[in-house]
Formats: structure tokens, sequence, C-alpha cells
């Protein structure tokens, strides 16, 4: 799908009804819900929408926050956005490819790495093995 030409509608045919409500209408699945939160295997993250690789397992922390937490993303795969929203000031994280809402980035990450934490809803990705990414 070219992102930029998809239609709302094909958005809504693609993804599931708890994707497109994440990542095209901006929503957070609930906390420790997601399959993401407490899984460390090997490999990597892409979007759930248009499957762009944006985290690397080796960044992935347990951010003790209920959804998957990593202190940097794959240089170029993510843009920010000024989120006002819900009488808080915070810093949205998209897909650069499809504009896709994937969570938020807060600086109260490891200090020792990035003391960034991207806090990700665990329904807009999806887990690529290492081995899987190798063949």
């Amino acid at each position: 799908m070219n992102s930029e030409k998809t239609t709302d509608q094909q958005w809504k045919e693609k993804l599931t009804p708890e994707e497109y409500y994440v990542l095209r209408q901006k929503g957070t699945e609930r906390p420790f819900s997601g399959k993401y939160n407490d899984f460390y295997e090997k490999g990597s993250y892409v979007c759930a929408a248009c499957n762009s690789k944006i985290f690397e397992s080796d960044n992935k922390f347990d951010g003790h926050c209920g959804w998957p937490s990593f202190d940097q993303a794959i240089k170029g795969s993510v843009e920010y956005v000024r989120d006002v929203t819900h009488g808080m000031v915070r810093t949205e994280v998209i897909c650069a490819n499809c504009k896709g809402h994937l969570g938020h980035v807060f600086e109260d990450g490891p200090k020792d790495t990035t003391g960034n934490r991207y806090c990700m809803n665990s329904v807009s990705m999806k887990f690529i093995p290492e081995e899987d990414a190798k063949k």
C-alpha cells in the first residue's frame, strides 16, 4: 500500500479494529495488555500498518510502565509530533513511512544509554524473529 494515498476505508479493510483504533485514530491499548510488554526475544519490530522496520530488540528494556519500552528507534524510522491532548504536553512517535501512531517518547529512560523511553503500543508493531530476518 502506498501510505500517502491509502484511504481511511482501505486502512479499515487492512487493519484489525484494534490496530485501526491505535494506528489511525491515535488510541492506546490498556497497560500490561499488549503481547510485547514482557517479551524479550531477539529480532526486529516493524510497523503493523506498513511493515517498516522501527525498533531492534537490543534496544528494548523493561520500562515498568505497562507498554513495550525502547531506548531508541532505528534512525529515520519514526517522526515526532507535539501532543497536547489529555491535559499533557508529550511527544508522539509516528511511523515515518505511513504516519501511524506508535506511542510516545519520554525522557525518563535508562541514563546509561539514551535516557529516552519510547513507550509503544504492542498493537502498533509486529515482531520479526532474528532467524526469520536472515532468510
